[in-house]
């Protein structure tokens, strides 16, 4: 801002006022581009009129003026917090107000969603898809506790720490009973951990491998042949299910392999057919005859 542009003195000449024709030798006069009148002229043709106080700025008044507009000194204050700015830095914002440098900074600040106060320089903040609050402001929409810095979870406009959002929205596993946070798989649409989906002999994870249920119990393949699964009274092999010849023929306390249910005497396949037990072995209906 700079001072007006004009000149106030006492007249010691002979002139007279450019706007009544007073006589102003001996008297106080303004000069102003080259015009001289007296102080009455000046307030009512000449003066320019303060921005802040809309009143005409008088000859006896110190003038500032910044972009063609102009203020008396005293009315050069921030708009905020009513400061001088005679001699200070500022800026001017919208409907003509000047701020000060403090108050402009502050003003220009992102406000916080949680308190909606200005966020200042040197506040510890926390910044989430473009929308900031201040470090303790930033709390969980269930347990109200500060998150901070911290792991949380968004929930549409909510926010959760890792807590309250593994009981709120976390599946729960089916044999552990405890929240799965990440990774897991499904069985029979019930959620397990992956360190909870194991084998119930050799423990080993059976995520993404070949398995048989046994009740409420899950195997490996190398673990069922060996401890679960029943031996082919034809070939002893474990009937697995797995692999060739997945039909299982069950007479009285024993089972066979549907390739290996045959005639001892004549080797025809007799699963689903007619058959003859005689002294502990499997015939067909012909052969028994022959004996």
């Amino acid at each position: 801002a700079g001072p007006g542009s004009y000149t106030v003195g006492t007249m010691s000449e002979r002139f007279d006022c450019h706007y009544c024709r007073d006589p102003l030798q001996g008297k106080k006069y303004v000069q102003k581009e080259g015009r001289h009148c007296c102080v009455k002229c000046f307030e009512k043709f000449c003066a320019n009129t303060c921005t802040e106080c809309k009143k005409p700025i008088g000859a006896d008044s110190k003038e500032l003026h910044f972009k063609n507009r102009y203020w008396h000194d005293n009315c050069f204050r921030c708009f905020k917090c009513y400061t001088s700015l005679v001699n200070e830095p500022f800026m001017l914002r919208e409907n003509n107000k000047v701020w000060c440098s403090n108050c402009t900074a502050t003003e220009d600040a992102p406000r916080c969603k949680g308190c909606f106060k200005h966020i200042i320089a040197g506040d510890q903040n926390v910044e989430y898809k473009k929308m900031v609050w201040h470090k303790d402001c930033f709390t969980c929409s269930q347990c109200k506790q500060v998150i901070g810095s911290g792991s949380f979870f968004p929930k549409g406009d909510d926010f959760y720490c890792v807590s309250c959002h593994e009981h709120k929205f976390a599946k729960t596993c089916a044999k552990c009973k405890n929240p799965i946070t990440s990774g897991g798989l499904t069985y029979q649409e019930q959620p397990w951990h992956s360190e909870c989906f194991i084998c119930s002999n050799c423990k080993k994870q059976l995520g993404g491998k070949r398995f048989t249920a046994v009740e409420d119990q899950f195997y490996c393949v190398e673990c069922y042949k060996e401890c679960v699964a029943k031996k082919c009274a034809g070939c002893k092999n474990p009937i697995t299910g797995f692999g060739r010849g997945t039909s299982v023929v069950n007479y009285e306390d024993e089972s066979w392999h549907d390739y290996c249910f045959k005639c001892t005497k004549c080797a025809r396949a007799l699963a689903n057919k007619r058959f003859v037990c005689h002294n502990g072995k499997i015939y067909c209906a012909e052969c028994p005859k022959r004996l």
